[in-house]
């Protein structure tokens, strides 16, 4: 896998990088210091698989730069990494295709978890995105997904046939906001139990 890191913070470039190697050491990692030099490096390198992107680097305006972005990388899945957690603003970003979007303000333990979700083909989007109700709309294969991040989370550890308790532990919350989790799942996918849930969301292709 070969992922570009687009921020003009080099110590945060850097850091992020040892993370993602943390995940994988066979990544193929790059950087750039602003947005026209990933653009560059777009260019040159057709065979990238994923680029990281600070949507506050100072030679770009997020709602142009993105669309430029996908317009010239659509084999290129694209992660927003940001000092905003603007609902509205993310929101608006992930109904334009985007992989994920990463708070900078994750503790260390919660940033490698999201980044090694989309790593392996998720998407991961801030906690209180779920929390106050947000949800996306993902097209994928020309079928279409409705589930919240939390909800996309719950929905890949049940399929892995783990306990309330393993799934608590995994995301970092208690067992009460699993289950609450799990009851809006249930109402999403519209069974009745974990069982159904599965068998439904393999035939929606959500997993």
């Amino acid at each position: 896998m070969k992922i570009l890191i687009a921020d003009d913070h080099a110590l945060f470039r850097d850091e992020l990088a040892s993370r993602l190697e943390e995940i994988n050491p066979d990544i193929v990692l790059m950087q750039a210091p602003s947005f026209s030099q990933s653009l560059k490096i777009i260019e040159k390198e057709p065979d990238l698989d994923m680029m990281i992107v600070d949507l506050d680097m100072p030679d770009m305006h997020w709602e142009e730069s993105i669309e430029q972005l996908r317009q010239k990388s659509k084999n290129i899945n694209i992660v927003v990494i940001s000092a905003s957690e603007d609902m509205r603003k993310i929101q608006k970003i992930m109904t334009n295709g985007i992989k994920g979007y990463i708070p900078k303000r994750l503790e260390p333990k919660i940033m490698l978890k999201a980044l090694k979700i989309i790593v392996e083909g998720g998407i991961y989007m801030p906690s209180a995105f779920a929390e106050n109700n947000y949800t996306i709309n993902i097209n994928s294969n020309c079928r279409s997904k409705t589930l919240t991040n939390r909800q996309s989370q719950v929905l890949d550890l049940i399929a892995e046939g783990k306990s309330n308790k393993q799934i608590a532990y995994e995301m970092g919350v208690s067992e009460a906001t699993v289950k609450l989790h799990i009851n809006a799942l249930l109402r999403s996918l519209k069974v009745n139990n974990r069982t159904q849930a599965v068998v439904t969301a393999q035939k929606m292709g959500l997993i």
